[in-house]
């Protein structure tokens, strides 16, 4: 990310987030309630580029960046410990990654608390993205009209979904995709006459089990493919991070899966060329998109 051994006012320096760092960088997502695994800060961060600020030999402040092609990026995973906040230390690491970007369009989602950074560094709303979480319930399979079916998806499927990823999240993420497929508890395609029109993943994340990513080119395919993988973890804890304009806020409360937060979704750049006939009904997190 260019941010090589570099020393900031303060005595602060800038570094590479390295293996060593998970369990304070875990550590500095729990004071914040975050729910991430030390496990989940590695899953993410070895497909990208951390960045840590240490004082002192602690670290006070993460931030970490994914290059998907040449022209898209995301970034997440900031947090500034509250000591440090006011500081400009926020702005620092985020400038530090944007240069390490080029001149690539990045998607993130900001708290309440990053709004106004991400604004003065060029940022504009797209969205919002909502949590919801909770013990998912169990529900009966959500019928499909005629021609219409589920199915498990297996590694002959990597590159079709690949391919609906892309189109519905406006970037390439194949190997996010590939590394999802296979981590992932269970995947689930929707076919329409033997082609794949949608698909979604269930894994382990935070507290429990995530449901994401959820591409569908309607909502009746992402309420199927959410209501299998719902049932499949009856009893425990679920999250699915979801694009509220789809409207399925109240159907998910059915399933016991209730609101808890939302983020806003900026964009610095070129919008992304999202599919007309294909959305993403729920992302594969805040961090990733």
């Amino acid at each position: 990310m260019g941010a090589g051994d570099e020393w900031t006012p303060e005595g602060l320096r800038l570094r590479a987030l390295v293996s060593a760092d998970l369990a304070a960088a875990q550590a500095l997502s729990a004071a914040a309630r975050w729910p991430h695994r030390v496990a989940d800060w590695a899953a993410a961060v070895k497909l990208g580029a951390g960045l840590v600020a240490e004082h002192g030999g602690r670290v006070v402040a993460t931030g970490a960046a994914w290059s998907w092609g040449e022209r898209h990026a995301t970034i997440g995973l900031m947090i500034v410990a509250p000591d440090f906040r006011g500081r400009g230390l926020g702005r620092r690491l985020l400038t530090t990654l944007l240069d390490g970007l080029g001149g690539r369009t990045v998607l993130l989602h900001a708290t309440e608390e990053g709004r106004a950074l991400y604004r003065r560094m060029g940022f504009a709303r797209v969205g919002e993205l909502r949590q919801h979480q909770g013990t998912a319930r169990p529900s009966a399979p959500t019928e499909l009209a005629a021609g219409w079916r589920l199915r498990p998806a297996g590694q002959r499927d990597r590159d079709t979904l690949i391919a609906l990823d892309a189109r519905a999240r406006g970037m390439p993420r194949g190997d996010l995709i590939a590394d999802l497929l296979d981590e992932a508890d269970a995947t689930i395609v929707v076919n329409h006459n033997d082609e794949a029109h949608g698909f979604a993943m269930l894994r382990r994340f935070g507290r429990g089990h995530a449901i994401g990513p959820v591409v569908a080119s309607d909502d009746a395919g992402a309420k199927a493919l959410i209501a299998h993988l719902s049932g499949m973890n009856a009893g425990r804890f679920t999250r699915i991070d979801v694009d509220p304009d789809c409207g399925l806020g109240p159907w998910l409360e059915r399933l016991g899966l209730t609101t808890v937060d939302t983020a806003t979704a900026m964009v610095r750049g070129a919008p992304l060329a999202n599919a007309a006939d294909l959305r993403l009904y729920a992302a594969v997190s805040q961090a990733l998109g």
